[in-house]
């Protein structure tokens, strides 16, 4: 799950961890007296949306003055904006941060990772912070320094200095760094974190360590031992049908292609998405209904898949084990009886009660296109969707 920059410095500022004074605004009046009450210009006005490189897309804007804030924000609230993570299509902006601003004397980039190659928490330095990180990694990776930490025994003293000197810090600068890597390492633990980034970290004319900006990604697996984060949780954010599959507890993921696919197993479904694709067509969504989906289960599923108007045919592709394809069948009847479907659907099964489920199915009056293997139904929806 992700969250919005002010939400990570609200728990940055629990963990003691420097970050500029700021506030939240919704619209131009409320951006005006967030500003005012930072005690002095400039500030900056700062679109709150869950990508990054909104520098770039016109999403941060200096502010000399009172006007200039009021104007920054009617220009950034409602736009559409469009970054390297956003793609083409955008995000709507509803929201702002409105922060102080600061006397920088440089920008570096930190940043905690889980590493699952070596099982270790990872933490990345480098001088060369800022909007073009992208960059330095894909062309001086070697500007990028790594600290590898075995997360039974915790961050030591070492690991610091070693990520300290590899940012070339000032002696004066070294204690309060290591403090804040200590208190951002603690953070990412105590929440079960998947990343944790400051880009900027900066040193001001003042010779303080401020973190600029703040990025946090949590493992979903690991939210029901942090109620409090579910709070943050913003569906405006997030895809309308993968909101919508969460409440099921079904694992959807919209993609860009037009064939709808429900299958059991997530490995059976990246293989079915993988002979989609090499029959010439395209995976609108990845759904995973899980082995022990009831009826109902399916039924929302395929509700779902139906939510998406770019999705021409459906693939159904269920091996039945704790999954039985009778239970599938009846989810997939009440489904169609309930939603009256209007693309075609290929069903491939196999497994426990694969008689019954097919005998439901060619009972129901549906028009269905049945399939003798995977193989088979790639290709049947392919030609499908070609035509």
């Amino acid at each position: 799950m992700k969250i919005h920059e002010y939400q990570a410095k609200e728990l940055f500022k629990t963990y003691n961890i420097p970050i500029p004074q700021g506030g939240v605004a919704f619209n131009s009046d409320e951006a005006v007296s967030a500003a005012n009450g930072l005690g002095g210009y400039p500030v900056v006005v700062k679109a709150q949306i869950h990508a990054g490189g909104r520098g770039k897309g016109g999403g941060v804007k200096l502010a000399q003055s009172a006007g200039e804030v009021q104007n920054a924000a009617r220009e950034i609230i409602g736009m559409n904006l469009v970054t390297h993570q956003t793609g083409a299509e955008g995000k709507r902006v509803n929201k702002l941060l409105v922060e102080q601003g600061l006397n920088i004397q440089k920008e570096l980039y930190l940043s905690i990772i889980a590493d699952r190659a070596t099982a270790k928490i990872v933490v990345m330095a480098s001088e060369a912070g800022g909007m073009d990180i992208e960059e330095v990694a894909a062309k001086t990776p070697e500007k990028i320094v790594k600290v590898f930490i075995n997360p039974l025994l915790g961050i030591q003293a070492y690991h610091c200095r070693k990520a300290a000197y590899g940012l070339n810090l000032s002696p004066e600068l070294m204690k309060p760094f290591v403090t804040m890597l200590r208190n951002l390492y603690k953070l990412f633990s105590d929440y079960d974190c998947s990343l944790v980034e400051i880009n900027p970290m900066v040193i001001t004319a003042e010779q303080n360590v401020v973190a600029l900006d703040a990025k946090i990604n949590f493992d979903d697996n690991a939210l029901f031992r942090h109620k409090d984060i579910l709070e943050f949780r913003d569906p405006d954010e997030e895809d309308a049908l993968e909101v919508e599959a969460s409440k099921y507890n079904l694992n959807y993921i919209n993609l860009d292609g037009n064939v709808g696919n429900m299958v059991n197993g997530a490995g059976l479904a990246m293989a079915t998405m993988d002979l989609i694709k090499l029959a010439g067509a395209e995976p609108a969504n990845f759904l995973d209904v899980g082995g022990g989906a009831s009826a109902e289960m399916v039924e929302n599923g395929f509700r779902i898949i139906l939510g998406d108007e770019n999705v021409k045919a459906i693939l159904i592709n269920i091996f039945g084990g704790i999954l039985r394809c009778d239970v599938l069948a009846e989810g997939v009847v009440k489904a169609a009886q309930k939603t009256g479907i209007q693309v075609p659907v290929v069903v491939r099964m196999e497994g426990t009660n694969v008689d019954e489920g097919r005998k439901i199915l060619s009972e129901s009056g549906l028009n269905l296109i049945t399939a003798t293997d995977l193989k088979d139904a790639a290709a049947k929806v392919a030609e499908l969707v070609g035509g």
